[in-house]
């Protein structure tokens, strides 16, 4: 990886390894098909999805793991279960690069954090 920091999302997955940037771009993709209106923009380093001029998510690519961020409140509340099995922190979860990315998981978590974005400008 390089040391410049990216101002593009192409430029944040092209620093990193070969063979770890198809895994952040299907990340990308999963969120982008969800929300496919988002505007992209690079935020505390990160590749961050904003709608209407509020993030709704993070990700980060790691050395092990590519992270999504924040996952707190409504988020980690209702998908408690299902992320029970990966890592993280109080606010992040953790999906290891030496596993299949669980994209249908991915999505589930922006579609979430799509809606608690939705409730909290109401």
């Amino acid at each position: 990886m390089t040391t410049q920091k990216p101002t593009t999302v192409d430029e944040y997955i092209a620093r990193f390894p070969a063979d770890v940037q198809p895994v952040l771009s299907e990340v990308r993709a999963a969120i982008l098909d969800v929300i496919p209106d988002a505007e992209e923009r690079i935020s505390y380093d990160m590749p961050t999805f904003y709608m209407n001029g509020s993030y709704v998510i993070y990700f980060a690519g790691w050395k092990k793991h590519i992270a999504l961020y924040p996952i707190i409140g409504i988020a980690a509340e209702k998908l408690q279960d299902e992320l029970a099995g990966y890592k993280g922190s109080k606010s992040s979860v953790h999906f290891p690069l030496n596993k299949p990315m669980p994209i249908d998981l991915i999505k589930k978590i922006v579609k979430v954090k799509l809606e608690d974005s939705r409730q909290k400008k109401k």
